[in-house]
């Protein structure tokens, strides 16, 4: 249904917000223009090649420990294989998390308006999404690396008490980093062409999905009521924290015959991996203090979870 409310002019720190319908109508002609069916765009035909990655080395979450100087070129390459596993692995959890979430906002609107049918378009996407990373996972010859059965547990909490504008923070979170981070990998030569086909695809699907977020999280903060703008504070700086532990998967380091808590304590200290997480959330983070998500006990929790400086 259509409210009073979106058809109010509303503005923040970042300008007028645009009109719902028409922001949608733009993203609905733009999948038509730019959408991917991997099973017929990418060739998974093709052998893997020999001596590239998985992932960019500096992506890594070993990269630059002590741990990483031991290890041969081969031994890198295998610890990129299993870790590109496991972000795939994270990459279908967030989205069937969004997945649910999306069907949950849509729910009482009205089903013939353009929202709603850019978020069931939106939901095909990420439907793709999940099928594809679950396929180049078999591709690599990898196992799937399930997030740990706390936060396993903790994300089925939050799909059924996550208000909208803490469903459209987690959801941001989920997308961003993981895209800042692909979009260094399809470009890097030195990296699998499969994998590069894979976040190619990803990258130009989610620039819509990103910005879909956005505009709806900027619109809530503005139009819900005071408590639930610091529930969404609260939970979103606890959505951070979770996500910055599952973002690491200390199966990997047994995979190929690490020590399990020397590796993990090693990527706890490093100083490149922080930078690369708070590089990797920066454009989110200066987004979400704009906007007056990262005020208070939230913030606080940002700044313990690693990804804000």
């Amino acid at each position: 249904m259509t409210t009073a409310t979106d058809r109010i002019a509303l503005r923040d720190a970042l300008g007028l917000l645009k009109d719902r319908e028409q922001i949608a109508e733009r993203l609905l002609e733009s999948s038509a223009r730019h959408s991917f069916d991997p099973d017929k765009e990418l060739d998974w035909d093709a052998p893997m090649v020999e001596g590239k990655y998985y992932w960019p080395p500096e992506l890594l979450s070993l990269y630059d420990t002590p741990l990483w100087k031991k290890m041969g070129e081969e031994r890198r390459i295998e610890l990129s294989r299993h870790e590109g596993a496991a972000l795939a692995s994270l990459g279908i959890w967030f989205e069937i998390i969004l997945m649910q979430l999306l069907v949950r906002h849509i729910y009482d609107k009205s089903l013939t308006s353009n929202h709603v049918r850019y978020a069931l378009t939106e939901i095909a996407d990420e439907c793709r999404h999940s099928m594809m990373f679950a396929r180049l996972i078999q591709k690599a010859g990898a196992p799937a690396y399930p997030v740990s059965r706390v936060n396993h547990n903790l994300a089925r909490v939050l799909k059924t008490v996550s208000t909208t504008p803490g469903s459209f923070a987690c959801t941001l979170l989920g997308e961003e980093v993981l895209d800042w981070m692909q979009r260094l990998t399809f470009p890097d030569e030195r990296v699998q062409p499969l994998v590069r086909g894979v976040t190619r695809i990803h990258v130009i699907e989610e620039a819509r999905h990103v910005r879909y977020a956005r505009e709806e999280l900027r619109r809530q903060m503005l139009t819900a009521p005071r408590w639930e703008q610091e529930l969404t504070r609260i939970s979103c700086g606890e959505a951070a924290r979770v996500f910055s532990l599952a973002f690491v998967n200390p199966a990997v380091y047994e995979s190929i015959g690490l020590d399990r808590r020397e590796a993990v304590a090693q990527v706890k200290a490093s100083g490149h991996r922080r930078e690369v997480m708070q590089s990797g959330a920066k454009r989110l983070t200066d987004f979400l203090d704009d906007i007056g998500v990262l005020r208070g006990t939230g913030r606080r929790l940002w700044k313990s979870s690693g990804l804000l400086a």
